[in-house]
């Protein structure tokens, strides 16, 4: 087998034991992460999870303490500069010069890369076409709206395609339209080859665009699979309910906790609440648990105004299996 073709069937990411300690304080816990290539792998969790910091070490921008790290082969200590080579790393936050205009930042960057004069004009230009950019290549970055920005950022990294994409959060802050038009790009790069690492907090983001996920808390990785296979673990179905008088909420809980055996939270929305069923169960004997429901809360005199039933959300998934959200919502929970 030559060279070549036994480096191509290695994986883009081979992580062991990886601990990493800030002073008394462990942001890592032994993450173990083995990641093929060709893929949008999710690494999921809330703020100070241990997702950025697993990112530096793994992009050589921080040693670890304690474990090994391959990346497409070398490892991140001893090999830095060949990782280094063939990666890019796009952070929480747009690194352009916002006194530049949009075709200065890839041009500089361009050259910065090796890309003679002409070469660096024609990306520039691919890439500005490419996610959307052309009519403002001429505007200083400065002006650039928090969606541009960002895929402008996300540009920056692919002046020279790399083999893995490191994204760290690209799309904190933005509104659903920007948050829109990231993720149709993170599939076009995916789609033509390049293996992605994202790192985020926000659960729709992770199921939308990953292949594999992995939960992170703690500095651990609690969890790791599809996303059907994340909801899978923690219950059969989600029951939703909306009372037609949010005053009787409270006498629902307690009935919803009586009769199922799941966790009971209470929507953001007074009227609302929900139950992970955590039994496994066909649809006959869900729909049995559905019944007693709805008879139990008829005889207490509790009015139903919309009911469904569905596969736990990712969000639930999360909640399950580390105890707390992802990202801070107005829920509050109780355990049948």
């Amino acid at each position: 087998m030559s060279k070549m073709s036994s480096d191509e069937d290695l994986p883009a990411v081979e992580a062991r034991g990886l601990v990493k300690d800030y002073g008394d304080s462990r942001a890592l816990d032994g993450v173990d992460l083995t990641i093929r290539r060709g893929q949008v792998y999710g690494f999921l969790g809330p703020n100070g999870a241990g997702k950025t910091t697993t990112l530096r070490i793994l992009s050589t921008l921080t040693r670890p303490t304690a474990g090994t790290a391959r990346v497409l082969g070398h490892d991140v200590v001893g090999e830095a500069d060949a990782v280094r080579a063939r990666i890019a790393v796009t952070g929480q936050f747009a690194s352009l010069d916002e006194d530049l205009t949009g075709q200065e930042n890839l041009l500089l960057l361009a050259r910065l890369r090796g890309l003679s004069r002409a070469a660096a004009r024609r990306r520039a230009d691919d890439l500005l076409a490419a996610f959307d950019l052309t009519g403002a290549a001429r505007r200083p970055v400065s002006g650039y709206s928090g969606g541009m920005r960002r895929r402008l950022d996300i540009g920056a990294g692919l002046i020279v395609t790399p083999d893995l994409l490191f994204l760290d959060e690209p799309t904190t802050g933005l509104d659903p339209r920007s948050r829109n038009q990231v993720w149709e790009l993170v599939r076009r790069v995916a789609a033509a080859g390049t293996t992605v690492l994202l790192t985020t907090q926000y659960l729709e983001e992770a199921d939308r665009l990953a292949e594999r996920i992995a939960v992170v808390d703690g500095g651990r990785i609690v969890a790791e699979g599809t996303g059907a296979q994340l909801r899978s673990r923690v219950g059969s179905a989600t029951l939703h309910l909306r009372l037609l008088d949010a005053e009787q909420r409270s006498r629902a809980r307690q009935i919803l906790a009586g009769t199922l055996d799941g966790t009971v939270r209470l929507g953001a929305e007074p009227p609302s609440l929900s139950v992970l069923l955590s039994t496994p169960a066909d649809a006959t004997d869900t729909g049995r648990q559905v019944g007693r429901v709805l008879t139990r809360l008829a005889e207490a005199g509790v009015g139903v105004a919309d009911l469904s039933l569905g596969r736990p959300t990712l969000d639930e998934a999360f909640l399950a299996l580390t105890g707390r959200q992802a990202a801070a919502d107005d829920h509050e929970e109780v355990t049948a």
